[in-house]
């Protein structure tokens, strides 16, 4: 049971009676695909969802590119959750460490490597062996960070800080940012040469203006996790 209509019935109710249900079948089959992360099926998701289920398996880098609120993130984790890697997810927000912490953060640090450093800590990448490390943001890393990222991406390697030797590195990458990829690079906050390791493949993200009822289906979707939850 969905409604009711109530006789004269209004053509423009029926309507929207119909629209609804519609919506409410496309939330209950999304189920059908692998991955139900990606919700919608306007013909760019559509094709969206076919190139993840493609390139998931793969270790090519992956640069993401939308606005916000577009879903980044949900397309990194539908890829990792595609791929089969055995490894762990690991989200990192570039923005939103301090440019002086984020090396460590990354890379981890050695006990005693600087002030405050009582212990080892296993930085994201180490955490993200066998699996997916994702950097939001990544136009916000500094500059001089982004050598030592390169460095792991042409070597598979990199060294904790404080850290006398290399450890390798088993984590596909992908990156995202809210800009134009090519506009950071000639604004200079993005290197050149790091553009090209990430973008194995690109992946730009339509603006939900552009997904049609998508945007009705995302409402529902969202309402009815909200019910699950209260």
């Amino acid at each position: 049971f969905m409604d009711y209509v109530i006789k004269p019935i209004h053509p423009d109710r029926l309507n929207s009676l119909l629209d609804t249900a519609a919506d409410r079948a496309a939330l209950r089959t999304n189920g059908s695909r692998r991955n139900t992360r990606l919700v919608g099926y306007s013909p760019q998701i559509e094709e969206l969802h076919a190139c993840i289920e493609r390139i998931a398996p793969t270790n090519a880098s992956i640069l993401i590119s939308g606005e916000s609120g577009t879903g980044k993130e949900v397309v990194a984790q539908a890829r990792h959750d595609l791929s089969g890697f055995p490894g762990a997810f690991v989200a990192v927000n570039c923005g939103a460490i301090a440019p002086e912490l984020l090396a460590s953060q990354l890379f981890g640090h050695e006990r005693g490597s600087f002030t405050g450093a009582h212990q080892r800590h296993i930085g994201f990448i180490e955490q993200a062996h066998k699996g997916t490390l994702f950097l939001d943001e990544i136009t916000e890393m500094p500059m001089s960070l982004q050598v030592y990222l390169l460095r792991v991406l042409e070597t598979g390697r990199f060294s904790r800080v404080g850290g006398l030797g290399d450890i390798q590195a088993d984590a596909r990458i992908v990156a995202a940012t809210n800009r134009d990829p090519l506009l950071a690079v000639r604004g200079g906050n993005l290197r050149e040469d790091l553009y090209y390791r990430l973008a194995d493949i690109t992946l730009p993200l339509p603006p939900l203006r552009k997904r049609g009822r998508d945007v009705v289906l995302l409402a529902q979707h969202f309402l009815e996790k909200l019910n699950e939850r209260y």
